[in-house]
Order: structure tokens, then sequence, then C-alpha cells
């Protein structure tokens, strides 16, 4: 089978000093197109953050009906994952990013316009479905692109362009929705076009083909124990920190505070990852990747259990700021384990099952953080901490199974 890593990977020369060298240097083009695309798009992240917003104060949508419609987008967003995993490892990395994309880019302008309720719910499904397919294709080419020992460097410095990219679309998307909603699907659409043409011209297909009798369906990657269990440990984790978008703001204002009391607990987050991801590089490249997995788990959970002590806005923001380490050790090394423990021609599927893993608990974290809340204040922060602790604890259990899996891989 031909390595189509060791045909596109080489890093081209680079004279950066020391310091940056160790964070940045080193990494192919084609990641660095990647990596561009990746802030370009999520500069103009704003129709999915603020489609609640669209479908109560511009259709008219009721809080019941509102919300439905965004389980169904939910939904499409599990079906997202997985066929873009599909697809990205049966027509190619490249084609199924671009071809994501732009139909994501079709998606918003249809809802942009149409205007009677059933076409509205079908296009906020299709969109569901669409907006995530580039995921599966996108971890598949940082791992086709960069060689393993600075894989989580890569995986860390697109963590930190799209956090980046996210944080100034928060602000431009409310600033722009005053001036009319309809300003937030063209930029959004635009961003991903821009996205779509930049990987199109500027990064190589790098699917590896599947050799006559090796496995290549999504049931051999389900047969995959360790691949599974990995998963079901990342859907733990994915429960809890999932809260911070759910079960945070009720709590905070079940507490008396204000929405801007939440905005500015959670720009903690924002700054925290830009400032930190850039710190840690150095000492995540260090450790093995298991135990930083399940450190970071280890971490988040403790950010969240304090939450149950918190009760002003900064002491909300300093359980944000500790769950926010947390998140970057996790977000670091997660991806480049799930690229170990991929076959190469089957990483899109892999990372697709990963992606599953956020998409469910985006649809049941909701319901079970708000039931929980309703049963006791204290009761949602430390289920959360159990449940870190618990993944963290598989996490260092699959350790032995993950190296003996990144080793075989090296070796062929």
């Amino acid at each position: 089978m031909t390595c189509v890593e060791e045909q596109v990977s080489a890093p081209p020369p680079t004279r950066l000093p020391g310091f940056l060298h160790t964070r940045v240097g080193g990494l192919p083009r084609a990641f660095w197109a990647l990596w561009a695309g990746s802030f370009v798009n999520r500069l103009g992240t704003m129709v999915e953050p603020f489609l609640a917003f669209y479908l109560t104060g511009v259709r008219g949508f009721s809080l019941a009906a509102t919300g439905a419609v965004l389980a169904l987008f939910g939904l499409g967003s599990v079906i997202s994952q997985v066929l873009g995993g599909v697809l990205a490892d049966r027509v190619g990395r490249r084609a199924t990013l671009t071809g994501g994309m732009l139909a994501t880019a079709a998606a918003m302008l249809a809802l942009g316009y149409v205007t009677t309720t059933p076409v509205v719910i079908a296009v906020v499904f299709v969109l569901g479905v669409t907006i995530d397919m580039y995921r599966p294709a996108s971890q598949a080419l940082v791992a086709d692109l960069v060689a393993p020992a600075d894989r989580p460097r890569a995986y860390g410095l697109l963590f930190w362009a799209i956090n980046l990219g996210f944080a100034v679309a928060m602000v431009l998307g409310g600033t722009l929705s005053r001036a009319g909603f309809s300003w937030l699907f063209w930029v959004d659409a635009a961003t991903c076009a821009v996205y779509a043409v930049l990987i199109w011209r500027a990064v190589p297909e790098t699917r590896v083909r599947r050799a006559d009798r090796e496995p290549g369906g999504f049931a051999d990657v389900l047969r995959d124990r360790v691949a599974v269990a990995s998963v079901l440990i990342v859907f733990g984790y994915a429960f809890v920190y999932l809260q911070a978008y759910s079960t945070l703001p009720l709590a905070m204002g079940h507490g008396g505070l204000p929405p801007q009391a939440y905005g500015l607990a959670m720009a903690v987050n924002g700054i925290g990852i830009v400032i930190i991801q850039p710190v840690a590089v150095g000492w995540l490249q260090r450790h093995d990747a298991s135990r930083v997995l399940a450190a970071g788990m280890g971490v988040v959970g403790l950010g969240f259990g304090l939450t149950a002590l918190a009760g002003s806005t900064l002491t909300f923001a300093a359980t944000v700021l500790v769950w926010t380490v947390g998140e970057v050790l996790f977000a670091a090394v997660s991806m480049a384990i799930v690229a170990d423990l991929a076959p190469p021609h089957l990483r899109g599927r892999y990372g697709g099952l990963y992606g599953t893993a956020f998409s469910v608990a985006a649809l049941l974290g909701p319901l079970g953080g708000s039931w929980l809340l309703g049963h006791g204040t204290w009761l949602p922060w430390l289920t959360c901490a159990i449940l870190c602790a618990a993944s963290g604890t598989g996490a260092l259990a699959l350790a032995p199974a993950v190296r003996r899996r990144r080793s075989e891989a090296l070796t062929v």
C-alpha cells in the first residue's frame, strides 16, 4: 500500500527562532492552507450560534417549536459526521471538504430567504446534514499530511485557530444581526466558499486507497474495540463539556445573574484558549498522548465540579478558566489518538465516528443537564465531575492498547 503522507508531508525549510519553531515550525504548507481556511471559516461562523434567535425573532417560531427544530438540526449533524467520514474515505478528503463547504453555503443562503414554515424546517435539517460534513475530512487531512510526532501540535494549532476565529465571529455576528439577519447568512456562506476554494487550490488529495483484502466499511470501524471504547470515553467528556452551553447559563440565571454575566464568564474560555494553547505546546510534545488526554478530562471534571460552589460572575469565570485548561489538553491529543488508531484508508470514517460522539452529546447533553438541574443545583456538576473522572480512568486503561497501535502504525 502506498503511504501518501510520505509523498506530501515534507515540510518546507524554516529559519524560525527556536521558540517559534517548536510551536509552528516544520509543518507542511498544505497544513497551513488548511489552517488558514479553518480560521477564515470560523471567522464567519454566525448562522449556527444565532439560529435560535433567527427562528424566534424573524420567523416567529415559539420556544417549543424552536427547540424541536434545533433538535432536528442536531440529528442532521449526527448524519453529517457519518456521511462526511464515509465520503472522505471513498471520494477523497479534498473533494469531501470542498463539496461539504459549498453545500453548506448553499443551504445557508436558502435558509436566509425561505419563508414558509415547512420549508424552513426542511432547510434547517439539510443545513444540519451538510454543516459538519467537512470535519472528518479535515481531521483525516491533518493525519495524512503531518508526521505522527507532530500531530498533537498540528491539531492544537487548528484548535487555536478555530477558537480565535469563533471568538471574533461572535462579536461580529451580534453586531451584524442588528443590521439584519441576512448579513449573517451571506457572510457565513461567503467564508464557507472561501474555505472550499482555498482547499481545492492549495491542498492535494491525500486519500490512501484500500488494498483488496483490507477492511473498508463502517462496520469494520465498529468492530475495532479500542476505537469504539475511545469514542465512548470521548462521549462522556463531550456530555460534560457541552453543559457549558446549555446547563451553565441556566444555572447562572437560576442564581440571579443576568445574561451578561454568562457572556463574561464564557469570554474567559476564548481568551484562555488563545493564551494557553501556544504555551502548552512544548509540554504536550514531551508527554504520552493518553496521559495528556486523561489529565485534560480530569481538569475539565474539576472545573465543572467546582461550578457547584460558584455564586458570582467572578467565581463562575474562575471555574471556566479551570476547565479551559483541560479543554486545551483534550483538544490537542484526542484527534491525534484517533489518527493513531485509524488505518490510513479509514481515517475519514474513524474521524466521523469521533465526531458523532460530540453530535450525540449535543442532542442528549441539554436534556440530561436540565433534568439534573431540576433535581438539585449541585447535581449536574457532581455528575460532570464523576463522568470526567470515569472517562479519564478509561483513557488511562486504554493507554497501553493505544501505544501498541501507534507503534504498529509507525513500523508499517
